[in-house]
């Protein structure tokens, strides 16, 4: 087993010094991102191109150095935690190359936070601004038109808005294109407000103003938890992320408690390492099912 790990180090090390001899110019950093980009920008779904379009658009998407920075911290990290749990370079080396290689996972789901964010945004401004409309035009196509024309909703959302006027035009009534808006944004305050507007709009209503009013003050305090969750969040994801990391160092304090014989005689025994693993395995999976949790959708249910 020894003998292909070290096989398979070679031939890595092969394949990087084969790259920077055919491409001395380019560098081997610029000439592997350049491949990863195009061979991303050919297979990946269209919906994560819009997510990352828009993330650097709005200056919130990583440059290269920082990236960087990343991969040095994150395979940093792993190799120090596979070095001193086994005192195997080999194994430190691996834990390396596979903590970097989740780290375009971590990109994924921090990006879909991002864009996650900026959608509830226009949704929020989407739901103010067509109850203020109605107000002054009393019909839910107008109040759209006007918000379309406002000029305050961007893409993806301003096109959808289009479509919805679009479909209420052709069909003759709100129903198909409030059950698509509903379908492709399916936040609290949208049905909500939705669901007023149909009953406005085809039961009648004595005192609209006091019902839209009532659901504007809905709408402000729906979206005041929202950002104090996402408050929340933020403050729970460092301290989670400092503990996940000192769960790591537990190891490291027992093997000095032991001392450094001692605690190398105890990993010689196959069945402490299958357990080392464990404790690393298990705390990566607690560390990254924290990411997933802290980049998940905000104001969707």
């Amino acid at each position: 087993m020894k003998t292909i790990l070290e096989l398979f180090i070679l031939l890595l090390i092969a394949a990087v010094v084969l790259i920077f001899r055919r491409n001395p110019g380019e560098g081997v950093y610029k000439f592997v991102t350049g491949n990863a980009t195009r061979i991303y920008d050919k297979y990946a779904p269209y919906s994560f191109k819009m997510v990352r379009e828009k993330a650097i658009e709005l200056g919130q998407e990583y440059n290269a150095r920082q990236y960087l920075t990343q991969v040095i911290i994150v395979g940093g990290i792993a190799a120090l935690v596979g070095y001193f749990y086994f005192y195997n370079i080999i194994i430190a080396a691996l834990y390396c190359i596979i903590a970097i290689s989740f780290i375009p996972y971590l990109a994924y789901l921090r990006l879909q936070r991002v864009y996650s964010e900026y959608i509830f945004e226009q949704i929020q401004t989407y739901t103010t601004n067509v109850i203020m409309e109605f107000n002054t035009t009393q019909s839910f196509v107008k109040s759209l038109e006007g918000v379309r024309d406002s000029g305050i909703l961007e893409e993806p959302v301003l096109s959808d808005v289009k479509k919805m006027i679009d479909m209420s035009y052709q069909n003759g009534t709100i129903d198909e294109s409030i059950q698509y808006f509903n379908s492709k944004y399916p936040y609290y305050m949208v049905k909500n407000m939705h669901q007023l507007f149909l009953q406005i709009t085809k039961e009648g209503a004595r005192d609209s103003g006091q019902a839209l009013e009532n659901m504007s003050m809905d709408i402000d305090a729906l979206v005041e938890g929202v950002y104090r969750d996402q408050m929340d969040r933020k403050n729970f994801h460092g301290r989670f992320v400092r503990f996940g990391l000192i769960l790591y160092l537990l190891v490291v304090a027992l093997r000095y408690m032991l001392g450094e014989e001692n605690y190398i005689e105890l990993i010689e025994m196959w069945y402490v390492q299958i357990i080392l693993h464990l404790v690393v395995i298990i705390n990566a999976f607690f560390l990254i099912s924290g990411e997933k949790y802290y980049n998940e959708d905000v104001g969707v249910e």
